[in-house]
Formats: structure tokens, sequence, C-alpha cells
């Protein structure tokens, strides 16, 4: 069973000297890349490399100095940040931020809420269930209750309620275990396989290479490298200078 809706089209993301400043400090400086129809792509690079200032500017968290965003023929640059779901940009923030106070199943109804609720949200919702089979056992339990690993699974799909074009996902396996990491991995392998956009900032490198296919890698606010996963995870420069391996 898809867990993306067959009507959803895929489309190409355009980030264009993508910049940021906090006070007087350039934290982005003149960013670029794309992620094509049915790509993945990573951003890696070791910490305050830029990587989540840069997503953060792309979805509209935090202000742009400068630069511009397309997905399709679609120009996102001046589009606030809650509106972005409604463009076809799902986002899995870091630390996840569900809703505690709410049952799993009303979490991931409210990922559809830019779109009346039917019966196609709820097939889809079966479907978020096929993928993550622990959250219908959890259905009706609050989101607050379940450990961190169940949480991510929350977050990813709530994210998927929204029928993105393009998946966007800031460190989904910030405090997992390695067992857990493992899963969401399958998931993204399984995600990618079904045609859905991805775009990864994450800090586990295994994760990364193993669920994109391309990297870019920042360093100093800057894209420092840029090639496919497989080359780059082969690369002794990155492995050294820039993750740490």
């Amino acid at each position: 069973m898809k867990v993306i809706a067959e009507s959803t089209a895929a489309a190409c993301l355009s980030v264009r000297e993508l910049s940021v400043h906090y006070g007087g400090v350039q934290a982005v400086s003149s960013v670029g890349f794309t992620v094509e129809p049915g790509q993945s792509v990573g951003i890696i690079g070791a910490n305050g490399a830029g990587k989540t200032s840069t997503l953060k500017a792309l979805m509209g968290l935090v202000p742009r100095s400068g630069g511009s965003i397309r997905l399709g023929d679609k120009d996102l640059t001046r589009v606030r940040a809650r509106d972005m779901v409604r463009h076809g940009i799902g986002y899995v923030p870091e630390g996840r931020h569900v809703f505690p106070g709410l049952p799993v199943e009303k979490n991931l109804l409210l990922g559809a809420y830019s779109r009346a609720w039917d019966k196609d949200t709820h097939r889809q919702l079966d479907e978020i269930y096929t993928l993550f089979p622990v959250l219908r056992d959890m259905r009706g339990r609050l989101a607050g209750a379940l450990s961190g690993g169940q949480q991510q699974m929350l977050a990813i799909g709530r994210a998927l309620m929204t029928r993105p074009r393009l998946l966007v996902l800031d460190e989904p396996s910030m405090g997992l275990s390695p067992k857990l990491v493992g899963t969401i991995l399958d998931v993204l392998l399984r995600l990618r396989e079904e045609g859905l956009s991805l775009l990864l900032v994450e800090q586990n490198a295994k994760l990364t290479f193993g669920a994109t296919s391309h990297c870019v890698v920042m360093e100093n606010g800057r894209v420092a490298m840029r090639g496919t996963s497989a080359q780059l995870s082969h690369d002794p420069r990155v492995r050294e200078v820039y993750l740490g391996l």
C-alpha cells in the first residue's frame, strides 16, 4: 500500500543565494541547492555549520536576509511559515513538537488541517498506520505519553498527512536509539522508493548517506562541497573534517 497519494505530483525545489543574519552575525551566506522531483538530498556538516538555520530560513521560521525559494513554478520567497504546507512542503521539526495533550490520532488528523476531512483523509490515516503500526495501537493515547521514538514517528506521520510534494526533516534521529534510527531509515527509504522528494538535515552521517542520493556539505554557513551521497561518504575530507569520522 502506498503512503503517498497517487495524485500528488513531485516538484523541484530551488534555493538560490539564501542568507540569514542574527543581528550582525551572518549565519548562512548565499546558500543554493536543488531537490529534483523524487530526489532525496541531505544537508550535512559539523555543529554550527548553518544546517538548521538554512532549513528554518527555507520554511520561513527565521527571517531571510537574501535569496529566493521556488517549489515547481511557485515562488515561495515571501510565503509565511504557516502557509508553506498549503504549497506542498511537509515539515518535521527538530524536537518533534507534537501536541502532548491530544491523542495520537488527533495529532495525525491535525496534519490535514489545510484541507477538508473526508473519506480520503481517513484512507490516508490508515496508510500512516500501515507505515507505523505502533501508532495504530496507541491511537487513543496522549502524544505526551509516547516515547521519543514514537513521537518521532508521529511527527513524520503528521507531516505526511499534509500530502506533501516535498518532505523536509530536521534531525529526525536526535535522541533515538540505534534500533529506532534504523526504523526511521527504513521509513525514509520506503518514502524515497515511492517517489516522494526528501530534504534531510541530520547529524547522523550513516542515516544521511543511507537515506539520500545526494548531499550538500556546509561549513561556516556556506556550501563547501556537494555530490552524490556515495561519493561524499567515502571522501576523506568529508569524513575527517566535517563529520569527525
